[in-house]
C-alpha cells in the first residue's frame, strides 16, 4: 500500500509539473521507482530520497538532471536478473555496470530491448556467476566496451560479436570459453583492448587479429594456445601491451615485434619459445618477460639497452654465453637465473645503475670474482648470485649496499673471511653465504643486522665462537651454522627461532647447554656430529614446538627422556644413550642430514616481508594428555584478572557454555597450551558444560598490536564477531585483562590442515576430503574478500593457519590480525606483512603491502599441497616454483599429483588435473593474471 502511494506521488510530481527544473522525465522516474522495489537491501530508499538522480550509482545529465546517463549497481548482491529488461526503458542510458553481483543468467529480452539504445556505450557484467554460451549481440550499434570477465561462460565464440561495429574494449577473461580465439571482433575493427586470458582456448592465434590496427592491449594469457605468434602482429603499430603468458606457443618471436614503437610490455613467459627476438627493442619497451621457456643461444647486447627498460626476466631458459657488457641505466629488475650463462660477471655492466633494485643471476655457471662495482648500485634490495662458480673473497664494496634486504651467495667457491663490518647491512632480512669455503670468525657486528629472519652460514670453514650478541637478532626464525669448525660456549639464542637451529658438524663439547632452554617456538634442533657429553637434559622435552631433535654422533649417555609422540629424536652414534623401553620405535626411513634438507630457499618476496612468519604449529598432536611427570614440572599461575568480558556471538549455546572465570583458570595453566604462533598463544579451555573452546591470548604489551586504544580494539573485534561464515574462525567472545586480550573460538578437534596433510594421518585425507577442504577454504576467502565495508585480508594464509572441525570442514584462522596489528610500531619488523615461507607471492618484493592477489597466491599454494601431498617448502625448494617449472610440459602434469590419490580412479585424476589448473592460475607470477577469489571458488565448484 505504501509503495503505491509513493508511486502516485511520483506520478503527480513528474506528470502534473513536468516544467519543474532538475527533475527526471516521468517515464524514467516510474521505471526507477518500480526497479527500486525489486532491490532487496539496496541503498535506494524512496522514502528518504525521492529524486533517483541522487541515489547511489545513478548519474544524470548535469545540470538539468532530466535524464539518466549511467547506472552502477556493482556489488549490490543482486541474484534475480528478471528485472533487467525493465531498465532498457531508460533510452538515455550510456553505461550499465552490474559487476560483482550473483547473476547466473541474463534474460534474452534484455539483449533485445537494450540493444535498441543507440547511445549505450558500456556494458559490464564482470564478476558474476553467468553460465552458458556467449549471447549474440545483434544490435548495440553504439557499444564501445563489453566486460563479461570473471564468470563461468563456456562454449566457442564465432560470430556473436561481429555486429558490434563500435566495439573498442572486450574483456572475456576468466571464463571457460573453448575453441579458437575469436577473430571476428566487430565490423569496423576499431577494437583497442582485447582481454581473453584464463580461458580454455586452443589452437593457433588467428592472424586476422593483427588486422585490427587500433589494438593497444592484447592479453591471451592462461589458455592452451599453440603454434606461433602471427607475423601480422608486427603491423599493430599502436600496440602497448602484449601478454601471451602460460600457453604452449613455440617457434621464434617475429622479427620486428619488439620494434613496435609504442610497445611498453611484452610478457610471453611459460611457453615453448626457443629464440630471442633478433631485432632491436623499441625505446618505449619497459617490461620484457620471457622466463620459463626453452630459449637457447646468447643474449644479444641490444636486448638490454632500451632507454626506458625497467624489467627484464629471462630466467629458467637455456641461454648460454656471457652477460652483455652494456646494460640500460633505467633497469630496475634484471632476472637471468637458471640458465647456462658463463664467463665472468662483467664489471662494467653494473657500474652505477642508479635504478637497479633486484639483480638475480643465480643458478648459472659464472666464474671469476664478484665485481666490486656491484657495490655502486646503492638501491639494490636483492642480490642473488647463488649456485655459480664464483671464487675470491667477498668485496668490501658490498657493504655500501645499505638498502640490501636479501643477499644470496650460497653454493659458490668463495673464500676468505666474512667482512668485519657486515653489520652495516642493517636492512638485511635474508643472508645466505652457505656452501662456500669461507674461514675466520663470525663477526660480532652481525648482531647489527637486526631485521634478519634467516641466517645461513653452514658448510664453510668458520672457526671460533658464536658471538654472544647473536641473541640480539630478535626476529631471527632460522639459524644454520652446521658443518663449520665452531667451538666453545653456545650463547643465548634468539628466542623467536622457529624454523631451525642447526649446529651440527662442529666442535662443540660438554653438556648440552641450558642456553637452549628458552626456544619454545623452535621446530628443528640439530646438534649432531659434535662432542656433546652427559645426559640429555629434561628442558629439551619442554620445548613445546619441537618436532625434530637430532643428537646423533655425540658422546651422550644415560636414559633418553620421554618426548612427546610427535617429536622425532635421532640418537644414533651415542652407544651409551638408551631409549626408554616403552618408547616408540624409530622410523627406519633413511633421512638426509638436516643441514642439507633444511636449506630453505627464501623467495625474493621475503625482502619486503621482513618478519611476519605466523607459523601455526601442530595442534592435534599437542592435544594429547600431558603425562604426570610433565604436569608436575609446569607451574600453574594465578588466573588473570578480568577487566572486561563481552560476548560477541548471538548463538545461545555458546553464550550459555562460555564461562570467563573457567577460561581464565585454563589460560593460567601452561598444560592447556595447544598452539603457539608468532603473535599469540592458543589454550584449550574446558567449560563446566563439558564443551571445549580455543582461547587465544594476544599480549597487550606487544607494541605491534593496536591494543593501546581499547575502544578501537573492541570496535574491530565486535565487527568481526558479527560475521557469519562456517569456514571462518569467527570470535565468539573476548576478555580484556591488564596486559592481554583473550579471544574465544570454536574448538577444532582435528587440528591444523598441515598436521593432517603432512603427518601420520595423511592417508585419511582421500580426494573427497581434500576437495571439500579446497572448496571450504575458497568459500571462506571469497567471503572475507567480499566483505561490504572493506575486504578482510589475511596476513598469513597457510596450511598451518587452517584448522579442521572434521576432515571435510576447514576453518581459516587469524582473520583479526589485519585489524589489530599496527606495522608502524614494529621497529621496522612489520613494515610489510606477508606470511610464511613458501606462501609468499613474488610481488611482495616490491608492492610493500598485503593484497587480495597475494592472498590468492597463498591459497594457490594450499591447493598445491592438497594436490601433491608435498609441503610448501620441501628440501629447500618452494612447492609453487617446483610445480610451475614442471607444468610447462603438459606430459608432466600427472607426475605433479599425489599418486596415492590420483590413481584411485580416472574421475579423481581428471578432477585433480582440473583443480591443478586453478592452482596454477592462483600462483601465476604476475598478480594481475590471478583470478579473484570469487572466480576461484566458481572454478573449483565447476570441477564436479
Amino acid at each position: 500500500m505504501k509503495s503505491s502511494i509513493y508511486g502516485i506521488s511520483f506520478f503527480f510530481l513528474f506528470c502534473i509539473f513536468p516544467w519543474v527544473s532538475g527533475q527526471l522525465a516521468s517515464k524514467q522516474s516510474n521505471t526507477m521507482i518500480t526497479f527500486s522495489h525489486q532491490l532487496a537491501n539496496s541503498s535506494w530508499n524512496v522514502e528518504k530520497e525521492q529524486n533517483p538522480c541522487l541515489w547511489e550509482g545513478v548519474t544524470c545529465n548535469a545540470p538539468h538532471n532530466d535524464s539518466i546517463l549511467s547506472l552502477s549497481l556493482s556489488g549490490f548482491g543482486l541474484s534475480n536478473s528478471s528485472f533487467l529488461p525493465l531498465l532498457c526503458q531508460i533510452n538515455s542510458l550510456q553505461s550499465l555496470d552490474f559487476s560483482s553481483n550473483l547473476f547466473n543468467s541474463i534474460p534474452v529480452e534484455f539483449f533485445n530491448s537494450c540493444g535498441e539504445i543507440d547511445g549505450l556505450k558500456s556494458l559490464n557484467f564482470s564478476k558474476n556467476m553467468l553460465v552458458g554460451s556467449l549471447p549474440t549481440f545483434q544490435k548495440f550499434v553504439g557499444l564501445e566496451s563489453l566486460d563479461l570477465s570473471f564468470n563461468s561462460l563456456n562454449g566457442s565464440i564465432d560470430s556473436q560479436l561481429n555486429g558490434l561495429s563500435a566495439l573498442k574494449s572486450l574483456n572475456l577473461s576468466f571464463n571457460h570459453f573453448t575453441g579458437s580465439v575469436p577473430s571476428r571482433l566487430g565490423k569496423s575493427r576499431v577494437l583497442e583492448q582485447l582481454e581473453l586470458s584464463m580461458n580454455r582456448f586452443t589452437g593457433e592465434i588467428a592472424s586476422e587479429i593483427g588486422e585490427h590496427g587500433n589494438l593497444i592491449k592484447i592479453d591471451l594469457s592462461g589458455n592452451h594456445l599453440n603454434g606461433i605468434i602471427p607475423e601480422s602482429f608486427v603491423n599493430l603499430t599502436k600496440l602497448e601491451t602484449l601478454i601471451l603468458s602460460s600457453n604452449q606457443l613455440h617457434g621464434a618471436i617475429p622479427a620486428g615485434l619488439l620494434g613496435i614503437t609504442t610497445l611498453q610490455r611484452f610478457s610471453a613467459n611459460q611457453n615453448n619459445f626457443v629464440d630471442l627476438p633478433s631485432t632491436n627493442p623499441s625505446m618505449s619497451l619497459k617490461i620484457l618477460d620471457l622466463s620459463y621457456n626453452k630459449i637457447t643461444g646468447r643474449i644479444l647486447p641490444q636486448l638490454l639497452l632500451g632507454s626506458n627498460l625497467q624489467t627484464v626476466d629471462l630466467s629458467y631458459n637455456m641461454l648460454t654465453g656471457p652477460i652483455p657488457v652494456t646494460i640500460s641505466s633505467s633497469l630496475v629488475r634484471l632476472r637471468l637465473g637458471s640458465n647456462y650463462l658463463s664467463g665472468p660477471i662483467p664489471s662494467t655492466s653494473f657500474v652505477s645503475l642508479s635504478s637497479l633494485t633486484y639483480l638475480e643471476l643465480d643458478n648459472n655457471s659464472f666464474t671469476g670474482t664478484i665485481p666490486p662495482q656491484i657495490g655502486s648500485n646503492r638501491k639494490l634490495a636483492l642480490l642473488n648470485l647463488a649456485q655459480n662458480k664464483l671464487n675470491g673473497t667477498l668485496p668490501d664494496e658490498l657493504l655500501n649496499l645499505t638498502q640490501l634486504e636479501v643477499l644470496k651467495l650460497q653454493l659458490n667457491k668463495l673464500s676468505g673471511e666474512i667482512p668485519n663490518q657486515i653489520g652495516r647491512l642493517n636492512m638485511l632480512s635474508v643472508l645466505n653465504i652457505s656452501w662456500n669455503s669461507l674461514n675466520g670468525i663470525i663477526p660480532p657486528s652481525i648482531s647489527n643486522c637486526g631485521k634478519l629472519i634467516s641466517l645461513n652460514l653452514q658448510n664453510n670453514g668458520l672457526t671460533g665462537l658464536i658471538p654472544d650478541a647473536i641473541g640480539n637478532l630478535k626476529f631471527l626464525l632460522e639459524l644454520q651454522l652446521g658443518e663449520n669448525k665452531l667451538h666453545g660456549r653456545i650463547p643465548d639464542m634468539p628466542q623467536k627461532l622457529q624454523i631451525s637451529l642447526n649446529l651440527s658438524f662442529n666442535n662443540f663439547d660438554g653438556p648440552i647447554p641450558k642456553t637452549l632452554s628458552g626456544l619454545n617456538d623452535l621446530e628443528v634442533l640439530d646438534l649432531s656430529n659434535n662432542r656433546f657429553s652427559g645426559t640429555v637434559p629434561d628442558f629439551l622435552v619442554r620445548l613445546s614446538s619441537l618436532s625434530q631433535l637430532v643428537l646423533s654422533n655425540n658422546q651422550l649417555f644415560g636414559d633418553l627422556p620421554q618426548f612427546k609422540p610427535h617429536v622425532s629424536v635421532d640418537i644414533n652414534g651415542n652407544p651409551q644413550l638408551h631409549r626408554p623401553k616403552d618408547s616408540p620405535p624409530v622410523l627406519s626411513k633413511k633421512r638426509k642430514p638436516v643441514g642439507v634438507t633444511i636449506v630453505i630457499t627464501f623467495a625474493a618476496a621475503v625482502l619486503a616481508v621482513v618478519v611476519v612468519a605466523i607459523v601455526f604449529l601442530l595442534i592435534s598432536k599437542r592435544l594429547s594428555k600431558v603425562n604426570e611427570e610433565q604436569l608436575q614440572s609446569l607451574e600453574v599461575l594465578s588466573p588473570p584478572r578480568v577487566i572486561q568480558g563481552n560476548m560477541l556471538t548471538a548463538n545461545g549455546v555458546h553464550r550459555s557454555n562460555i564461562d570467563f572465570t573457567k577460561a581464565m583458570e585454563a589460560v593460567a595453566n601452561p598444560a592447556n597450551i595447544v598452539l603457539k604462533t608468532r603473535f599469540s598463544t592458543y589454550y584449550k579451555a574446558m567449560m563446566p558444560s563439558g564443551a571445549s573452546y580455543y582461547v587465544k591470548k594476544l599480549n597487550w604489551s606487544d607494541k605491534i598490536f593496536q591494543l593501546g586504544s581499547r575502544d578501537k580494539f573492541e570496535q574491530e573485534i565486535e565487527a568481526l564477531g558479527k560475521l557469519s561464515n562456517s569456514n571462518i574462525m569467527i570470535p565468539l567472545a573476548y576478555v580484556l585483562t591488564v596486559d592481554s586480550a583473550y579471544l574465544f573460538y570454536e574448538f577444532a578437534p582435528k587440528g591444523t590442515l598441515y598436521d593432517i596433510l603432512h603427518g601420520s594421518l595423511k592417508s585419511s585425507l582421500d580426494w573427497a576430503s581434500r576437495y571439500s577442504i579446497a572448496v571450504g577454504v575458497a568459500q571462506g576467502l571469497a567471503f572475507l574478500h567480499g566483505c561490504t565495508s572493506s575486504p578482510i585480508l589475511l596476513i598469513d594464509l597457510s596450511s598451518r593457519s587452517i584448522v579442521l572441525k572434521s576432515l571435510k570442514e576447514p576453518q581459516v584462522g587469524d582473520i583479526e590480525l589485519c585489524k589489530v596489528i599496527d606495522p608502524s610500531k614494529s621497529n621496522g619488523s612489520l613494515s610489510t606483512v606477508a606470511g610464511s615461507v613458501g606462501y609468499i607471492p613474488p610481488e611482495y618484493a616490491y608492492t610493500m603491502r598485503v593484497t587480495m592477489a597475494g592472498n590468492v597466491y597463498s591459497f594457490g599454494v594450499v591447493l598445491l599441497e592438497l594436490l601433491t601431498g608435498k609441503a610448501a617448502v620441501s628440501e629447500g625448494t618452494e612447492l609453487a616454483k617446483w610445480v610451475l617449472s614442471n607444468s610447462v610440459r603438459p606430459n608432466k602434469l600427472d607426475h605433479i599429483l599425489d599418486f596415492s590419490i590420483s590413481r584411485t580412479s580416472l574421475v579423481v585424476r581428471n578432477q585433480m588435473l582440473a583443480v591443478l589448473k586453478v592452482a596454477l592460475a592462483c600462483v601465476s607470477v604476475t598478480p594481475e593474471s590471478r583470478p579473484k577469489m570469487k572466480s576461484v571458488l566458481r572454478m573449483i565448484l565447476n570441477v564436479r
